[in-house]
């Protein structure tokens, strides 16, 4: 038996990474869509039918993710969810994955917000796609730090990489991304 030969086991495996990789690209697409306020992108992350318990709004995927865009643009600036420990059970076409988050928004008013928690997601795969179907957000802590002052020299510069926007126009849409190429748009 040679190291190329696919065994049962190793097909097995494919599959289950397979599976895997495209459940962290829709929570990919959730963190992404809703930071660049890109509403079509975050809710291609949801089936259609699928319910969202965040704690401070429940919804459906459309009345969600209006409600978190507009939550987002009308009291910060600017924000980042970030996703980190991930974990994904697979049972055919179901599976349910616990994702650590790490939330940061410059508010309109007042200090900063940090908050931490999990996405506890129940995923099925419909006609070929991977997308959640319930999804229930332990939020464990949010609160506000202080900003360290940055010179106003060093904020132009870190400026200087953008246009940073929370919309299709930001530089992460910019196709095909060249040297120079991203400050013109």
């Amino acid at each position: 038996m040679s190291d190329a030969t696919l065994t049962p086991d190793l097909i097995a495996f494919i599959k289950q990474a397979k599976d895997r990789q495209e459940i962290q690209d829709c929570l990919l697409r959730y963190t992404r869509g809703v930071d660049r306020h890109d509403k079509a992108l975050m809710q291609s992350a949801y089936h259609p039918d699928a319910w969202d318990e965040h704690g401070v709004a429940d919804g459906d995927p459309e009345a969600f993710c209006s409600w978190a865009i507009g939550w987002h643009g009308e009291f910060q600036h600017r924000h980042q969810h970030v996703i980190n420990n991930h974990t994904v059970e697979l049972d055919g076409d179901t599976a349910h994955s616990e994702t650590y988050y790490l939330f940061f928004g410059e508010n309109r008013e007042g200090p900063p917000t940090l908050a931490f928690g999990r996405y506890i997601d129940r995923f099925e795969k419909r006609d070929g796609k991977w997308a959640i179907a319930h999804r229930v957000c332990v939020n464990e802590y949010a609160g506000a730090f202080n900003a360290v002052d940055v010179p106003a020299e060093y904020r132009a510069q870190m400026k200087a990489t953008g246009p940073d926007t929370r919309d299709r126009n930001d530089v992460s849409y910019v196709r095909p991304l060249t040297k120079d190429r991203h400050r013109a748009a």
